[in-house]
């Protein structure tokens, strides 16, 4: 069995679902979201795309509802000694196999907790699930349990991210050199996903962001490559990955000589991120970190370039985005508490000059000052 945590911990997870169950006087969760089945048993796989289920009733005791795919890779990964199949064929509705096993558990009637807000359960198989149990019990919507208890690192979820960091940095060591005139973006990119790999680090939940030229103004991954130009501009968003805990870091790179628009962007995006890492302390709100990086933005007239959040939680991700809750955006009420993982990217996108400038890395929440997690400096890089 191939478990990253010890058995302790994740009995310390259990007992913390548990409790939230009872305050919320839930009989039974259904388990959707991959991350919630991973926190939980260390159930690792992508076969969630597809229907799965992971029941956990109010005395601890789980049933996972798979494919066969799926049988061999919960008892290799998890704590799950209870699995359960559904058949593949023609016209298949596991929502009734799942109807079938809670009936089996002597859950009819009872207060059911649903993770509804997942890409573990896609709209299609929602609406078969409800077609299913609208009659069964008391359906209570409980996406947000599980991923509010994921939201505070464990020590030793606290140690894979700060190997996470250390692979980061290690990226942006194997692409700095090959950041030049004439450099491909494809030896770029395989350089520091090679760095990751190399170091004992996983595939990220979604593809790295590359971009050069007019595309260096882009905040999400596209297909084609190109090489880079005598003075040229480069984003970069990538994400250093150790048994899924994801720890994210941002960068707009210059070749030649920077330009004076670039050099006035870097310092908007410095103070922003600056201004973002004073109001990252407990006793704020999500809302008042994006307030903080929205002030200084407004200071330098940046407000129509910058985007409406600028940042959010990391932990354990699975396909198809690192992104977790809570997000930093106006008016979010949630509190800053210590031992969080929070990305903060200050993005300003200029269409009107056709210039970019990013900087971001992740920070570790505490009492006070967050700890940021890269050993790299907040420089202006020109190479």
């Amino acid at each position: 069995m191939a478990l990253h945590f010890e058995r302790k911990e994740f009995d310390a997870r259990r007992d913390r679902l548990l409790i939230e169950m009872a305050e919320q006087k839930l009989d039974v969760m259904l388990l959707f979201a991959q991350e919630s089945m991973y926190w939980l048993t260390g159930y690792d796989t992508f076969g969630y795309c597809f229907f799965q289920c992971l029941v956990v009733k109010s005395d601890g005791s789980m049933v996972l509802l798979t494919r066969s795919a799926d049988l061999r890779q919960a008892r290799q990964t998890s704590t799950i000694d209870n699995i359960v199949l559904w058949t593949d064929r023609d016209n298949s509705n596991p929502a009734v196999n799942l109807r079938e096993l809670l009936n089996d558990l002597d859950l009819l009637g009872m207060r059911i907790g649903v993770e509804y807000d997942t890409h573990g359960l896609t709209a299609g198989n929602g609406r078969r699930l409800d077609a299913q149990l609208s009659t069964f019990g008391d359906i209570v919507d409980a996406s947000d349990l599980v991923g509010r208890l994921r939201m505070l690192k464990s020590p030793a979820e606290i140690a894979k991210a700060k190997k996470a960091a250390h692979l980061a940095d290690n990226a942006l060591d194997a692409a700095l050199p090959l950041i030049k005139q004439g450099g491909d973006e494809s030896a770029i990119l395989a350089a520091m996903q090679g760095a990751i790999l190399q170091g004992g680090g996983d595939y990220p939940a979604n593809e790295f962001i590359i971009g050069s030229g007019e595309d260096a103004l882009l905040c999400r991954y596209k297909a084609g490559r190109r090489k880079l130009t005598k003075n040229d501009q480069l984003t970069l968003e990538w994400a250093g990955v150790f048994h899924h805990y994801h720890v994210a870091m941002m960068r707009t790179i210059l070749t030649g000589k920077a330009s004076k628009q670039h050099q006035s962007l870097y310092e908007a995006a410095l103070a922003a991120l600056l201004a973002v890492e004073r109001a990252m302390t407990p006793g704020n709100t999500f809302g008042e970190v994006f307030d903080a990086h929205a002030r200084i933005m407004e200071e330098h007239g940046l407000t129509r370039h910058r985007l409406n959040a600028c940042g959010y939680s990391l932990g354990a991700r699975f396909s198809p985005s690192w992104m977790d809750t809570p997000m930093f955006y106006a008016g979010n009420p949630e509190p800053v508490a210590p031992d969080m993982t929070l990305f903060a990217h200050m993005i300003i996108m200029d269409s009107d000059s056709g210039c970019a400038m990013t900087l971001g890395q992740t920070y570790l929440t505490t009492a006070g000052a967050p700890q940021a997690l890269s050993r790299h400096s907040l420089d202006l890089i020109v190479r």
